[in-house]
């Protein structure tokens, strides 16, 4: 390099320098030069001086009333020190809307016709035609009263929106004198319903903004969670009204259902009405440290410790994790996967309660905001726990964006072991979108010239939703949303039938490699599907997008920390179990049998497990109730906000084993320990295995299929190398055991072998089935094991029959 030059001048700022003190100089240069006197000078000054201050003052007043209308608060604060603001004064961000509420008043009258008119004409004939039963249906009163719906409060959201839309919260409460008689002249029955109560907050989106007349395309109305309800009922309905209702609202008006109403031709109803989620939150639900002991023995004198389980929401997706009996530090290392429609204003709930015979006691809340979840993609922290003195929660949660096309398909795979198993369940690489339009051109089923009564199941792996009924028709239109967690698109299929629900027949099928979708534009197919087995020009209406599930991890600098934003509770523990009532019914649920598979449990979706569908209602032996209880029962009693008003608490089953902790491989290790010295450890710690048992009198056989496993316990990171071991007990000679191939490094093995006995209906039914899950590891490996254990007793009248069970 050369050498730094001795002199270095700034020309440019020299002769800056120059010019200002010229333009300084030269007007009193000019004045003497002229003759004139010094007071020239002074005026000029003056004059200057006050054109400034008085452009300032105009400026300044411009500025604070911008700045007022922007923040009212930061405002009126840097006007009025704190002390000086009365404490009455606060800035909240719901605002009072008492001129929304003078309108409504005035419409009120109006609106009730409306509404009368709604259940004269639309309600009443679809209930008429739902089932001959009905046809004598009728309102016998309506009268909706004359005290109005009113808004408590309204909130306009400005950050985190898109600029085409307006979304606004509003609080809604309607006490009404009102009173709904219906009768069903036939069978002499009547029964109504008065003095309504609901509570809750109700979402308004004005979308999308336009530049025409009435500049709103438009307009969608939900509730982001179930809304506090109480029913005064008539007629020995008491019992049964608020859950009646309660459905009713949620299959219409609870996230993600909602009513939208076009104000322009041009909007496209059906993205509107059914939008594609925001997200999905995997929730990892670790562990707790340090919670309360809640268990007293000898009528208090003796402290003991608690039986703690959790309750997480996302909005109308409830899940409730397993038991750990008297532990005060449980491990529970669960995952579970939740849709998330609106960020703004939907936040994860977590409540953890001890379990108790009669009540259960609360052990503490949470509620963390989504909109930092979504910042910061991945968030791996303890939480202490709210409303109560001690106690603290591990949670790992990880905000996975909807990429529409399939570069990262493979890496995903690979993240969640996808790649390497067969299994249909486990973590979720990519979400199905489907929209259910319509069909056309079905057969009339059993009965030739009549009309079926048509729904569609559709299915995806172990997981089944099916739609509404619609009565009397061969070209129905349902124009319904569902969405599937997908384990592995590559390999799995999307199978649609539509049933007659009338005849219980098949009108036709269709079954969709999802890989199709993977070769499409934008993983899109929108189109009309031939169905198979059903007639000539039978069709079916969809749109289906596949969307892979990225977690994209943004940068950070080493120094950075961040701790999720913590909401606290609006309602005190108190306020909350005072608030929502027990809306369980006391007689079980028809289907509290059926297995659900490990995905969020919402009020709009009607999930069955298709390997049990078609189970007869008898079917299931008494082990039942022991070995395999399911989730469905918070399906069925949805209507419950509490966990401690359930009749029957069960888990949501995990979709995988978090074994991302080196300590979960211990804990599970130390499971094993207890399992072989016959400790319990309450419901389905080891994971569950799913078999169909029936016996066949012309072979004189008892007939066992294993199909497979789901959430085993993992022995290595890699995960483990299942197999399945069956005798016939009280026979352990090696010639009468069973045994399927073993399944490599996964926790959802897929089986799918048949295996026979040669014994006879009344032997067998003396005899019990001893089956065990077996880890095989390699050739002189420490890690050979037992994965768990299952006797099922054989002495059931159902045996003939058959059944399949998890």
């Amino acid at each position: 390099p050369e050498p730094p030059s001795l002199l270095s001048v700034d020309v440019t700022g020299l002769v800056s320098q120059f010019a200002r003190s010229f333009v300084l100089i030269f007007p009193v240069y000019v004045l003497g030069y002229l003759g004139l006197s010094f007071s020239w000078v002074l005026i000029a000054l003056c004059g200057l001086f006050w054109i400034r201050r008085h452009r300032g003052g105009k400026t300044s007043r411009l500025g604070r009333a911008l700045a007022f209308l922007e923040d009212e608060e930061e405002a009126v604060r840097l006007s009025v020190s704190s002390a000086d603001l009365p404490a009455w004064v606060h800035f909240p961000d719901t605002e009072r809307a008492e001129w929304l509420n003078k309108t409504v008043k005035q419409m009120w009258p109006f609106i009730c016709q409306f509404i009368e008119k709604l259940f004269r004409e639309t309600i009443e004939p679809a209930v008429r035609g739902a089932n001959n039963h009905l046809s004598t249906f009728s309102f016998t009163k309506i009268d909706i009263g004359h005290q109005p719906l009113r808004i408590n409060g309204v909130k306009v959201y400005t950050e985190n929106v898109d600029k085409r839309q307006i979304i606004l919260d509003l609080q809604i409460s309607f006490v009404g004198n009102c009173e709904i008689d219906l009768e069903i002249k036939r069978y002499f029955c009547r029964a109504g319903v008065k003095s309504i109560q609901i509570h809750g907050t109700m979402r308004v989106i004005l979308e999308p903004l336009i530049g025409d007349m009435p500049l709103i395309g438009a307009l969608s109305l939900f509730f982001l969670r179930k809304p506090v309800s109480a029913f005064i009922s008539l007629f020995y309905l008491d019992g049964l009204s608020d859950t009646i209702i309660l459905d009713i609202i949620s299959n219409y008006l609870v996230l993600p259902n909602r009513i939208t109403v076009p104000l322009v031709s041009e909007v496209q109803i059906a993205q509107l009405r059914f939008p594609m989620p925001k997200g999905v939150l995997r929730i990892h639900f670790i562990e707790a440290q340090d919670l309360e002991g809640k268990d007293t023995y000898l009528k208090g004198i003796v402290k003991g410790k608690s039986d703690p389980y959790g309750i997480i929401r996302v909005g109308n997706q409830i899940f409730q994790s397993k038991v750990i009996k008297e532990n005060l530090n449980p491990k529970w290392n669960e995952v579970y996967e939740a849709l998330v429609y609106e960020h703004p204003g939907q936040e994860l709930e977590i409540e953890l309660f001890d379990e108790d015979p009669d009540k259960d006691d609360f052990l503490g809340s949470l509620m963390i905001d989504l909109i930092e979840v979504e910042k910061e993609r991945l968030l791996d922290e303890w939480f202490t726990l709210d409303e109560v003195s001690k106690g603290k929660l591990h949670l790992k949660l990880e905000w996975l964006t909807l990429m529409p096309t399939a570069e990262n398909l493979d890496k995903v795979l690979t993240s969640i072991r996808a790649d390497k198993d067969q299994a249909n369940d486990g973590l979720s690489s990519a979400l199905l979108i489907l929209y259910l339009d319509s069909a056309r051109n079905l057969p009339s089923g059993k009965k030739m010239n009549s009309n079926p009564n048509p729904l569609v199941l559709l299915s995806v792996g172990h997981k089944a939703q099916e739609s509404k009924i619609r009565y009397k028709t061969n070209e129905p239109v349902w124009e319904e949303n569902f969405t599937f967690f997908v384990h592995n698109p590559r390999r799995q299929d999307l199978e649609v039938e539509v049933r007659d629900e009338q005849h219980q027949c098949s009108l036709g099928n269709l079954k969709l490699p999802l890989s199709q979708l993977l070769e499409s534009e934008d993983l899109t197919m929108h189109q009309r599907f031939q169905l198979s087995n059903s007639g000539p020009n039978s069709t079916i209406y969809m749109k289906i997008a596949l969307r892979v599930l990225s977690l994209e991890k943004q940068a950070r600098s080493p120094d950075h920390q961040h701790s999720a934003q913590v909401k606290r509770p609006s309602l005190s523990k108190d306020a909350r179990k005072s608030s929502f009532k027990p809306q369980v019914p006391v007689s079980p649920p028809p289907d509290s049998n059926r297995s659900v598979p490990a995905s969020p449990v919402t009020d709009s979706d009607k999930k069955t497990d298709t390997a049990e569908k078609n189970q007869p209602a008898n079917a299931s032996p008494q082990w039942t109730g022991d070995l395999s209880r399911s989730s469905s029962s918070l399906h069925a009693s949805n209507f419950s906000y509490s966990p401690s008003h359930l009749s029957v608490k069960e888990p949501t089953p995990s979709i995988a084993s978090d074994i991302s902790l080196p300590i979960a491989t211990q804990e599970l290790r130390q499971r094993l320990r207890q399992l072989e010295n016959g400790t319990t450890l309450g419901q389905s710690p080891l994971g569950q295995i799913q078999l169909t048992i029936r016996h066949s009198s012309q072979r004189n056989k008892l007939i066992v299929v294993v199909h497979s496993c789901r959430n085993l316990i993992a022995f290595s990171e890699e995960g483990s190398d299942p197999y399945v071991r069956m005798y016939l007990l009280p026979d352990k000679r090696r010639s009468g055991r069973r045994k399927t191939h073993v399944s490599k490094k996964t926790l959802n093995p897929v089986f799918d072998q048949i295996f026979d006995f040669s014994v006879s209906l009344p032997e067998v039914q003396r005899r019990t089935l001893d089956v065990a899950v077996k880890n095989s590891g390699g050739f002189l490996s420490k890690d050979k094991g037992l994965l768990g254990k299952l006797l099922i007793p054989l002495a059931s009248e159902e045996l003939a029959k058959g059944w399949t069970q998890w």
